[in-house]
């Protein structure tokens, strides 16, 4: 059984949990332990650690999750409904691609059973197996990347935390339909892989457009199956993190907003936090994340593509030689915008019909802009 992959949490730590008060969130939390292991079917959200950091060459030390689960479970939850578990750890295979393939396992696993995997590495080439946990779901897969890096290598070049999306786009079965980056730093990316980002018809939106309006990155997470956050995309005056220093990069109530609006994508089925640099000060950020991410996913609203656009407010703007529709949520002021879909043959499309945009991507159509990620879109269905 996948589940077998697993190690329980240590009876010093369940000790220590123990202790809390009955409205903290560790009083709240299934665990795994040597005397049971939770049912999957009765929980939401599956917390989750990888402890393999060899994808990071610049790794010196084992990854100690304890501190994270300390702080997150100290917290006081909200007004959540959620049931919670926190499953243990995966700990380092023979090889790397063992570790792979026992996340791999766990995480088809559990998305089959409709339970959201947060994972919390490690190294952020575990990306590479959350992707591949997909393969048996025949659907094309949409993966967001907070990073200020691309992550592009060599083709032959073995997987490492800073190449892992190379390997992602070039295996096959190639599952890949989107991929966007979010916080990306031009001084760390070759003018060559941003074209190729453009050439691929990928998104990548700078660190200071973000910065500048968190809520651009909103309709990106509405529209993504896997969020992977590389922590060095945090500043290190936010995150702790002296060790790989980061003198730019969000801060942490940026951060959180960004795992907040993943949390909130009624389409987000699996969060992996990576590149963990054991310190306790960065404990504290990312349990906030991840607390972050809980409170989102308790204000889901099951939107399109899992509710009827029927109830919909529909808008029709004439453009050059287009015909825009958008649609309008009445329930949550949500924007979206048809994709006309060229028939292919390729049935794993089918379900991407609307792409989610905002008000001002509205705005712009009615001023005669098109949209660039509706236009990117729909260049990805036609070649």
């Amino acid at each position: 059984m996948e589940f077998e992959f697993l190690t329980p949490l240590s009876e010093s730590f369940i000790a220590h949990i123990n202790e809390f008060s009955v409205q903290e969130l560790g009083s709240k939390v299934v665990f795994h332990t040597k005397d049971q292991f939770p049912e999957i079917e009765k929980i939401n959200i599956a917390i989750i650690g990888v402890l393999d950091n060899r994808g990071d060459k610049s790794a010196v030390l084992d990854v100690n999750l304890d501190p994270i689960r300390k702080q997150l479970y100290a917290m006081f939850p909200g007004n959540w409904d959620a049931s919670i578990a926190d499953l243990g750890d995966i700990i380092a295979g023979d090889s790397i691609e063992d570790t792979y393939f026992a996340l791999r396992k766990v995480a088809a696993t559990l998305i089959k059973n409709k339970v959201i995997p947060i994972v919390i590495g490690g190294s952020q080439d575990l990306t590479y197996a959350l992707y591949r946990a997909y393969d048996d779901l025949e659907q094309m897969v949409n993966l967001v990347s907070i990073d200020s890096k691309f992550d592009f290598g060599k083709e032959n070049e073995s997987v490492l935390a800073s190449s892992f999306l190379t390997k992602i786009i070039i295996d096959e079965p190639n599952n890949l339909f989107n991929y966007c980056n979010i916080g990306y730093q031009t001084y760390y990316n070759s003018q060559e892989e941003i074209d190729l980002i453009e050439k691929l018809f990928f998104d990548g939106y700078r660190l200071g457009q973000i910065s500048n309006n968190i809520s651009l990155a909103e309709p990106v997470f509405r529209d993504a199956d896997i969020v992977s956050l590389d922590l060095n995309s945090v500043k290190s005056s936010d995150s702790g993190n002296f060790i790989s220093f980061e003198p730019n990069g969000f801060n942490g109530k940026e951060i959180c907003s960004l795992s907040r609006y993943a949390g909130i994508s009624d389409k987000v089925s699996m969060f992996g936090l990576f590149n963990h640099n054991n310190s306790l000060q960065e404990s504290v950020l990312i349990a906030q994340i991840i607390w972050y991410f809980i409170e989102g996913y308790h204000y889901r609203s099951n939107e399109y593509p899992f509710g009827s656009r029927e109830s919909y407010i529909k808008f029709i703007v004439p453009i050059e030689e287009e015909t825009l529709v958008f649609y309008k949520s009445d329930k949550t002021d949500r924007w979206w915008i048809e994709i006309p879909f060229v028939t292919n043959g390729n049935n794993k499309l089918k379900r991407n019909t609307l792409l989610p945009c905002s008000y001002e991507e509205y705005i712009g159509a009615c001023n005669q802009e098109l949209p660039e990620r509706w236009w990117k879109a729909q260049r990805k269905n036609i070649v």
